[in-house]
């Protein structure tokens, strides 16, 4: 025993000043390292490169504007009560003293009016919700028309279109908590949709509602999905689209000594990170001063949720606009009773080109890769000009979803213009239909001249607007080379061309060959060859 003792003294001698030495948190790190082996993973994804480009920027605003979210819901949910028990309003806001309401409706005036800070932090968590959207949003259409969405990111569009679907879910059961005039007024929209699909509408609505509508508690059930369900979907959704942005090379622009194997830009730590945590401050703040100075979601205007005094001027949020405007862009009267069930097409069209629609947005980079065959990985950015048809597409989709939105304030736009409600609706149905052809014509005819023109400058230069006479008499612009960085952005893409139809190992062409091959054709058969290095010298020989 004394042997072992002797030999154990030695070592914890030498252990003792180690520890003493670095401190609480050096033996609390080493602790960690020991048995999580934590440094490899931050080493790794301290050496992660990001590209400096401001459009990357979008898809951080959506990620601060969550933990905004999360940060006012918190607080948030310490005061609000999710019920629809019946109760008289006996708090600080004297118009409505008295009024019979729900306890939700009641507890939200208490958090606007009586409790400290509470009507900031209503405001801050509704609009840092809006900004949440609006950035998804925007952020993949950053995705879309650079066409970040190839291969081996097709997994990530999916993830990030789920985002947004989650991200209006939420935003919708958030806006339906405080049982007011104008939240009770959209659930009985979704109600109404709900129950204009056959046979399942009723059941349905009676499973979401727990009864006829308004139902006994879809308060309750609005706030568990708020509050529980669907925030989880997100933050899981959330890991696994920033696990794949770790994993993949990240994308950026074209330019000189950026190739699909090397990445330009600032590593992680320590310059990202320091750049990320004071953009976090600065975009916490731009919410913190909007939620102060501008006033939204005032349910004290409207008073309790009351079918009989709705007029022209609620309106949804921003993002729920397009469903409400495919409703009222339906012409009337589609309705027929068929085996005892009434199928009313005013309710099951927008509905199923709504779902058209959403199902096209999430499939469309498996669509592309198969239209185009082009397996290889992408790492480079497209510049939208350099891929017209795709650009076009993007264009119409966004005039299509506009036409609905817009259509959502259609008594808006009547009574404030004073105009009839009949010609907004007829020319909005008119710009829902014919708008996306006219903005795809545009957009592709827009991206081909500009095609045009970064051929002319790598040929020919900038031009100077100095005029020079040669020798033999001659009048000419002088025009400026451009430089090797300009160059390499104006030239560096990939002409693609249709797909040949080659027969299959029977000896033949399917039918899905022929459509894959005509829609090929359709999609590359107007393009601009990029300028090679041969004309480029020869050019630049020409100049000399």
């Amino acid at each position: 025993m004394s042997t072992s003792t002797a030999t154990r003294a030695p070592e914890q001698a030498k252990a003792a000043p180690a520890k003493s030495s670095g401190g609480f948190t050096g033996a609390a790190a080493n602790y960690l390292e020991e048995r999580t082996s934590i440094s490899v993973a931050v080493k790794e994804f301290g050496r992660k490169i990001f590209p400096d480009h401001w459009s990357f920027l979008l898809g951080e605003v959506a990620l601060y504007s969550f933990v905004i979210i999360l940060l006012s819901g918190s607080f948030l949910t310490f005061f609000f009560q999710a019920s629809m028990a019946e109760v008289h309003y006996d708090g600080s806001f004297v118009p409505l003293k008295n009024i019979e309401m729900s306890v939700a409706m009641a507890s939200t005036l208490d958090i606007s009016f009586d409790i400290r800070g509470g009507l900031l932090m209503r405001q801050v968590h509704h609009w840092a919700a809006l900004l949440f959207v609006a950035s998804i949003g925007l952020h993949m259409l950053r995705i879309f028309f650079t066409g970040a969405f190839r291969k081996p990111r097709e997994l990530n569009w999916v993830i990030g279109f789920v985002l947004f679907i989650l991200a209006m879910a939420e935003g919708f059961t958030g806006y339906s908590l405080p049982d007011d005039l104008l939240s009770g007024n959209g659930l009985r929209i979704i109600d109404g949709m709900v129950k204009g699909l056959p046979i399942i509408g009723t059941w349905t609505t009676f499973l979401l509602f727990g009864g006829e509508f308004p139902g006994t508690d879809i308060v309750g059930r609005l706030y568990t999905l708020h509050i529980l369900l669907l925030p989880a979907l997100v933050l899981l959704f959330i890991a696994l689209h920033l696990v794949f942005v770790v994993v993949h090379k990240h994308t950026q622009f074209p330019g000189a000594g950026r190739t699909e194997q090397n990445v330009v830009g600032f590593p992680v730590l320590p310059v990202y990170a320091a750049k990320a945590g004071g953009f976090f401050f600065i975009v916490f703040g731009v919410v913190m001063l909007i939620a102060s100075l501008f006033t939204i979601n005032p349910i004290w205007n409207y008073g309790p949720y009351d079918p009989s005094p709705v007029s022209a001027g609620t309106q949804p949020d921003w993002y729920i606009g397009f469903a409400d405007g495919a409703l009222r862009l339906v012409p009337p009267h589609l309705e027929f009773v068929l085996w005892d069930h009434t199928f009313s097409f005013n309710i099951i069209l927008p509905v199923l080109v709504l779902g058209l629609f959403i199902v096209t947005v999430f499939i469309y980079p498996f669509v592309e890769a198969w239209i185009t065959g082009d397996k290889r990985e992408h790492h480079i950015l497209d510049r939208p000009r350099n891929a017209p048809t795709r650009t076009a597409i993007g264009a119409a989709g966004v005039t299509f979803y506009a036409a609905l939105w817009a259509a959502a304030s259609s008594d808006i736009i009547a009574t404030h213009f004073k105009v009839t409600m009949e010609g907004v609706i007829h020319t909005l149905q008119a710009i829902l239909i014919l708008g996306p052809f006219i903005a795809y014509f545009i957009a592709k005819r827009t991206c081909l001249a500009l095609q045009k023109k970064d051929r002319e400058i790598l040929l020919h230069g900038y031009e100077t607007g100095r005029i020079v006479r040669l020798p033999g008499g001659e009048f000419i612009e002088v025009h400026e080379p451009v430089d090797e960085y300009e160059r390499w952005r104006l030239a560096s893409y990939d002409d693609h061309k249709p797909l040949m139809i080659r027969p299959n190992a029977k000896g033949k062409i399917t039918g899905v060959q022929k459509a894959r091959a005509a829609m090929s054709r359709w999609f590359f058969e107007d393009r601009i060859a990029p300028v090679t290095n041969t004309e480029i010298e020869r050019s630049h020989g020409d100049h000399h």
